[in-house]
């Protein structure tokens, strides 16, 4: 009678200690799938976000766009857009749309331009100090390149500086606007007294953006991403 009783018990206790683990299990494997649900459902949801309002910005925009086309032409000789290579998700490179804003060639010096550099043309001034330049990167958005919330794209030059940080940045697709963005909309003024704007850039500037762009990625989903985009209409309409 003991030895039964003692495998009864020994059976009963670990039927116990089955079923929690196998109850552990489910638990825990409806909180992954709920979590993989729900990133999946976030990423549906700011791609057709995304892809409509792109589509219905440059419609509405359509005549902003040809008057900044016909500027550029009769401001200086070379094209309208200006055609450039940037690091996305995954680290993969794509080209990115803008309107040119400065004379043809000139880019093959810094990467980085201050309020006053020679290179920049007269319609190039007022379409970066009124953020138009950046327009045609609505068609990045409408081809899934980049979102309209995430960090700002950066060339592979300052990408490899910070590759490490930028592993974790770019596990997301890269944006028109972002905190960063709204924090250094006056990055131009802040780099007119400098020499050397690029060592300026890497060296204050990035690091900085960098760590709004990381607690952006921890904390990526399509509410903060609304809170966002009113920030950046406020600092628009309400600049510095």
């Amino acid at each position: 009678m003991r030895r039964r009783g003692t495998r009864w018990r020994c059976f009963a206790s670990l039927n116990i200690t089955t079923l929690g683990d196998t109850s552990y299990r489910l638990v825990w494997r409806k909180k992954v799938f709920y979590k993989y649900m729900l990133k999946n459902l976030n990423i549906l949801l700011k791609r057709c976000f995304d892809f409509i309002v792109a589509l219905l910005g440059i419609i509405i925009l359509l005549p902003v766009f040809i008057l900044s086309a016909i500027l550029i032409v009769i401001d200086s000789h070379g094209p309208v857009f200006y055609l450039s290579e940037r690091i996305g998700k995954g680290l993969v490179p794509f080209v990115i749309y803008k309107f040119r804003t400065m004379y043809v060639g000139s880019d093959s010096g810094a990467q980085i331009t201050s309020k006053s550099d020679s290179r920049i043309t007269r319609v190039g001034k007022i379409l970066r100090k009124t953020k138009i330049d950046e327009l045609p990167n609505l068609i990045n958005v409408l081809k899934g390149d980049m979102s309209f919330v995430g960090p700002r794209p950066e060339v592979k030059k300052f990408v490899d500086i910070f590759l490490d940080d930028y592993k974790k940045v770019l596990a997301v697709k890269p944006g028109i606007t972002d905190l960063s963005s709204i924090e250094f909309r006056d990055e131009a003024e802040l780099l007119e007294t400098s020499d050397n704007v690029e060592q300026v850039y890497t060296s204050k500037i990035l690091p900085k953006k960098l760590k709004y762009n990381i607690k952006y990625v921890e904390r990526n989903n399509v509410l903060s991403d609304f809170f966002i985009i009113i920030k950046t209409l406020l600092a628009v309409v309400k600049p510095k």
